[in-house]
């Protein structure tokens, strides 16, 4: 754990320089307030280790792995507007805590703040724009246009989820400055991974104990979200063998990279394995 470890810290580390020396400093304090309030790190590990995997320098990888967390939060910002949601990972959301004009603005700093650390690579600030266009599209779907079965259910994890991990891989390898196939491969074993996430975030949404998640539970049906449980009739248990396919059609995209073996490619396929099976 501490190789991750390791990681995790130059993502947090990097997120309080960026965050730290925003203006004006009431701004600087509720982006902290979003980013520095704890969360996974899974989408920024996932730029890391993808880097690394492909034989780059992770100290390249460091400014886009911040930029997908700042991404990943701004659209946390704005879920919890719309779902009322008070608490997020155990602490008050952004709008909870500021009201909600300040929270947009918070998510709009994080969003500017993410595209100038992309600004410097043509190729990442593509990768990105075509993931926000992605979520953009299933946050819309979601709210306007319900997903009615179990396969426009998974095209919408696809783009509300699947995108932004898609893209915090493609960046590692652009990062290492692999080649178009690698990336491609990288990112769909991200994309498999990030729907995985989704499924499990849907099972604990129903299942799971409040305080051991950090944050409410039961949400899908209180603001009738269409988790795959509500758009199904699967049980928790089958929609988890649904989570774990999708794992397994990322272990055989990651084997499709060309990459050799190594500590960096070993974490991945462990990342693919848990988020089948993590408890919050």
């Amino acid at each position: 754990m501490e190789y991750l470890e390791r990681r995790v810290a130059m993502v947090d580390d990097r997120l309080r320089e960026v965050t730290g020396a925003v203006d004006p400093a009431e701004l600087s304090g509720e982006l902290e307030h979003v980013v520095l309030a704890g969360g996974k790190r899974v989408r920024p590990t996932v730029t890391l280790l993808a880097c690394e995997a492909a034989g780059g320098d992770i100290e390249t990888a460091v400014d886009f792995a911040v930029g997908v967390e700042l991404v990943h939060n701004a659209s946390l910002v704005v879920d919890d507007i719309i779902d009322r949601s008070a608490v997020r990972r155990g602490t008050p959301s952004a709008w909870a805590e500021y009201g909600y004009g300040a929270a947009l603005v918070a998510s709009d700093g994080l969003l500017g703040e993410a595209f100038a650390l992309f600004s410097r690579d043509e190729r990442a600030m593509q990768v990105v724009a075509e993931s926000m266009v992605e979520l953009g599209e299933g946050e819309a779907v979601e709210l306007v246009d319900r997903p009615a079965n179990e396969a426009e259910y998974m095209e919408l994890a696809r783009r509300k989820t699947g995108a932004l991990f898609r893209a915090a891989a493609e960046l590692g390898a652009v990062a290492a400055d692999t080649d178009g196939f690698a990336v491609e491969a990288f990112g769909e074993y991200a994309e498999r991974v990030g729907v995985a996430f989704q499924i499990r975030d849907d099972v604990l949404d129903a299942t799971a104990d409040e305080e051991a998640l950090g944050k409410p539970t039961g949400q899908d049906e209180a603001v009738d979200r269409p988790s795959l449980l509500q758009v199904t009739d699967l049980t928790p248990e089958e929609a988890n063998d649904r989570a774990r396919e999708q794992a397994d059609l990322a272990l055989e995209a990651l084997e499709t990279t060309g990459v050799g073996e190594s500590d960096a490619r070993g974490y991945l396929r462990d990342l693919a394995e848990f988020v089948v099976v993590r408890q919050r």
